[in-house]
C-alpha cells in the first residue's frame, strides 16, 4: 500500500467520527421528551413538573388539544396511540419517556436524557412553586413519629365534640366509629405505620366507655327503683295502722296550734288538725 494511502486512512476515519457517526441531537431528544412531558406547556408552565416531575405539583388540567414545546416536530413526537400507554405517575412516566425517546432519537442514551431534561423539569417545578413545598413535605414525612404520639393525636381528634365525644356517645355503632377514625388518622401525618394498633386500642376504649355508661345507667335506675319501693313500703305501713295520719295531726298540733291541742280549746284544735291531715285518708285509699 502506498504511503499516501496509509496517511489518508486515519484522516478519513477521523472525518467519519466527526461528521459521519451518529451523534445524539439534544434538540430532537428534548422535542421527543416534550411530546410526553410537556403537553399544553404554552398554557401550563408547570406541565413538565406535573407530567414527569412530581405528583406534588398537582394534576395537569384536562384538555383535548395536544400542544408541546415550540419547534416540536412530528418526526420526533411520541404518537397519540403510543402516548396512551404512558403511565400517569410522574416518575414512571419520565422513565417510560426516556426509553421511548432514546429509541426514537438515534445516538442518545439515558445519560443524555438526564443531562438534557432534568434541568427543564426542575425549572418547571420552580415555576409551579412546588420545589420548596416538595422539600418541606419530604422533610415532614421523613420524621417518624412514635406510636404514643400518634395515639394521642388521633384520640384527641376522635373524642372531640364534633366526632365521637369524650364518652363515645356518637360512636356506639362501628360504622360511625370507623367514619370518624378514618378522618382523624388521615389527618395525622407520619402515623401510617400505627393506624391498625391504634384503631384496636381506641375501639376497645369505645367498648369500655359504652359498657360503663350502660352500667352506670342501670345502677342509677336500680337506685331510683329501690328508693321508690322503700317509700311505698313505708307508706303502706303508715296507712295500715293510721300512724301516718296520727303523726301528721301531732305535728300540726305541736307546730301550728296555740294550745298544742291541749286544755280548754284543745279539742277544737285537734278537730282542726285532723281536718288538715284528712288527705292521708285519701292518699291511703289509693295505696295498694
Amino acid at each position: 500500500m502506498k504511503l499516501r494511502n496509509i496517511i489518508l486512512i486515519p484522516a478519513i476515519l477521523l472525518a467519519y467520527d466527526a461528521y459521519g457517526a451518529t451523534k445524539c441531537s439534544r434538540a430532537n431528544l428534548t422535542k421527543c421528551l416534550d411530546s410526553v412531558c410537556a403537553l399544553n406547556v404554552s398554557s401550563n408552565p408547570a406541565a413538565r413538573c406535573q407530567y414527569c416531575g412530581t405528583s406534588n405539583a398537582g394534576t395537569p388540567p384536562k384538555s383535548k388539544m395536544r400542544s408541546v414545546s415550540a419547534g416540536a416536530s412530528a418526526k420526533y413526537n411520541i404518537s397519540e396511540k403510543d402516548l396512551k400507554k404512558a403511565p400517569s405517575d410522574p416518575g414512571k412516566r419520565y422513565a417510560w419517556a426516556t426509553q421511548q425517546c432514546i429509541k426514537k432519537v438515534a445516538g442518545c442514551t439515558a445519560d443524555d436524557v438526564t443531562d438534557a431534561y432534568d434541568s427543564l423539569i426542575e425549572q418547571s417545578c420552580k415555576a409551579a412553586g412546588v420545589s420548596s413545598q416538595l422539600s418541606k413535605t419530604l422533610k415532614e414525612t421523613s420524621k417518624k413519629k412514635s406510636e404514643a404520639s400518634c395515639t394521642t393525636t388521633i384520640q384527641s381528634c376522635l373524642i372531640s365534640n364534633t366526632h365521637c365525644g369524650a364518652d363515645y356517645r356518637n360512636c356506639k355503632s362501628d360504622s360511625d366509629f370507623d367514619k370518624f377514625f378514618s378522618g382523624c388518622s388521615v389527618d395525622a401525618a407520619g402515623c401510617d405505620d400505627y393506624v391498625s394498633p391504634i384503631r384496636a386500642k381506641l375501639l376497645s376504649n369505645r367498648d369500655n366507655a359504652v359498657k360503663n355508661t350502660d352500667a352506670a345507667l342501670t345502677t342509677l335506675t336500680e337506685s331510683y327503683q329501690s328508693a321508690r319501693a322503700k317509700k311505698l313500703a313505708n307508706a303502706k305501713s303508715g296507712c295500715a295502722d293510721n300512724s301516718a295520719r296520727d303523726n301528721c295531726i301531732n305535728t300540726v298540733c305541736g307546730r301550728n296550734m296555740p294550745n298544742k291541742c291541749d286544755g280548754e280549746f284543745g279539742a277544737d284544735e285537734r278537730v282542726a288538725a285532723t281536718a288538715l291531715c284528712k288527705f292521708y285518708d285519701t292518699a291511703c285509699a289509693t295505696v295498694d
